[in-house]
């Protein structure tokens, strides 16, 4: 029998409680002190029988500082055995507990299949018999702190291994107990991201059409989707590449495979090239000893998606069209051949035949990634579908914040119409959710729309009316150019949206010299 006790936290409160049960004749086998601050007393009792424990209850209750005794099914450290053990039979990848020996002490189900045993069969074999040059112990000791994503090889497979030592609150290397191993099949960890991941992605149903210019951008992405096809989208910032990417993904045949990400802008040709494929063992000076798996190898059979294509190096450029051209690539340090399956996304701001015409941007590379393309129309050009866009926005902050759903009055609806949105659907999102913190009575005021100026010059600010004609006007088409370009920053976009050919505003931009940084 298992009893608690629920009493008081003082000292030879203990000492009292098993005298009374020696003067019963009634054997402790086992006792845990429990409770949120400490006042509850376990006891684990095998030859008390239930007649004994009525007649114990009311000598129990004169015993200073208890308040009440009653039957338990479980001690504390038994029920969370007990949780624990259904937790870890739960997980499908391997987690095994090894101590300073480098013996298994115990393992999950999933960890016994891999080792070929039973679960009770594991205690006491030594790790040594099953993973190749792996000195665990070792490791810890020299590490002293958690390690993820080291690669192993365990029966012949290869395994990504996340260690967290067991350790006491001392520093010193004896005074650890071993190590929690966990183990993700290399070939399924992107698999297992993309599992934590799905409930983020979110399909064509999720994106708004209210706007028919978007609605007919929609249509045609669904028509590409299923197409086992490099992909181009093109778009401002904000307008949501990424997420048309990811609609994509989902729709295609690929839909329960990985998607990864990458933003080529901001990153370091060597950070960049690591980051997509990854490096091998001892690459470079600083690189883990045991290499580093690349996005590519993660989403092997599924989608991954390249922002910012347009700011690749050279270099990189180069390894993605061999890539795409002969579907492999070497990681960075090694001289293996990586053989993948994987469909290509790439999304960019800028025009990149544009910059092929100016040889900032590989010819073959473009033809490769330009198989199907989409592009996104910036928010200014869809207004005609703002007002359910805003409402969706209201309500999706409201729900945020945990609070009513406000309304919007006329004079704020016209403010947003009237703003050039340079940050598009990702600005229109942030700015209604700051009014809807900001906003009381549930009103959205026009006062409650803030929005930021940057990036508006006045053509005719500081204009100067000096020399003849030709001279003024070529000072007024080099302004309205400049201010058009932050909004349309291509040959292209800019030719479309003052209807002349992007040849001609080409000439223009170099002519002026707009749009060089």
């Amino acid at each position: 029998m298992r009893i608690k006790v629920h009493c008081q936290n003082r000292i030879g409160i203990l000492r009292d409680i098993l005298e009374l049960l020696v003067a019963y004749g009634v054997n402790v086998l086992s006792g845990e002190v429990g409770g949120e601050q400490g006042d509850a007393i376990y006891l684990r009792c095998p030859n008390l029988i239930n007649l004994q424990f009525q007649a114990l209850v009311p000598r129990f209750e004169t015993i200073p500082g208890v308040f009440g005794v009653k039957r338990v099914g479980l001690m504390p450290s038994e029920r969370r055995h007990m949780e624990l053990n259904a937790l870890l039979g739960a997980l499908e990848f391997p987690v095994l507990s090894i101590d300073m020996g480098g013996s298994i002490v115990a393992a999950n189900r999933a960890a016994a299949q891999l080792l070929g045993v039973r679960v009770d069969e594991v205690p006491g074999i030594a790790l040594s018999r099953y993973a190749e040059d792996f000195d665990l112990p070792q490791l810890i000791r020299v590490n002293r702190s958690r390690i993820n994503g080291l690669r192993v090889k365990v029966k012949g497979d290869v395994f990504l291994a996340d260690i967290a030592p067991l350790q006491s609150e001392h520093e010193d290397s004896e005074a650890m107990a071993g190590a929690v191993l966990t183990l993700h099949r290399a070939d399924r960890v992107g698999e297992h991201i993309y599992n934590v991941r799905k409930q983020e992605l979110r399909g064509f149903d999720s994106i708004f059409q209210s706007s028919k210019v978007m609605a007919a951008v929609v249509r045609e992405a669904r028509r590409m989707a299923p197409l086992d096809a490099p992909l181009l989208i093109e778009g401002e910032t904000g307008t949501g590449k990424e997420l048309l990417a990811r609609a994509c993904h989902l729709a295609s045949p690929r839909g329960q495979s990985p998607m990864m990400a990458l933003n080529c802008a901001g990153l370091s040709e060597s950070m960049a090239e690591t980051e997509l494929f990854g490096y091998g063992p001892g690459a470079f000076e600083g690189a883990r000893a045991e290499g580093k798996l690349g996005l590519l190898e993660l989403t092997a059979g599924g989608t991954l998606f390249l922002d910012g294509v347009a700011e690749m190096s050279a270099r990189l450029q180069a390894k993605l069209l061999r890539y795409l051209q002969e579907g492999c690539f070497r990681r960075v340090g090694s001289d293996e051949e990586v053989y993948l399956d994987v469909r290509v996304i790439c999304a960019t701001q800028v025009d990149l035949s544009e910059l092929c015409a100016r040889g900032e941007f590989r010819q073959d590379l473009y033809h490769r990634l330009n198989v199907l393309s989409l592009h996104i129309p910036p928010l200014r050009e869809c207004l005609d579908g703002l007002d359910p866009l805003v409402q969706h926005f209201l309500d999706q902050a409201s729900r945020q914040i945990g609070c009513a759903l406000p309304h919007i009055v006329p004079a704020a609806l016209q403010r947003l119409r009237q703003y050039h949105w340079p940050g598009n659907v990702r600005q229109l999102e942030n700015v209604l959710f700051q009014a809807v913190s900001l906003c009381e009575g549930g009103l959205v005021k026009a006062e409650h729309i803030r929005l930021p100026d940057y990036g508006v010059r006045q053509p005719l600010g500081d204009f100067s009316l000096e020399g003849g004609l030709e001279d003024i006007i070529g000072r007024f088409e080099k302004a309205v150019l400049e201010q058009l370009y932050n909004a349309h920053p291509s040959s292209r976009l800019l030719g479309k949206r003052l209807g002349v050919s992007h040849t001609t505003i080409a000439n223009k931009l170099k002519n002026y010299e707009v749009g060089r940084q």
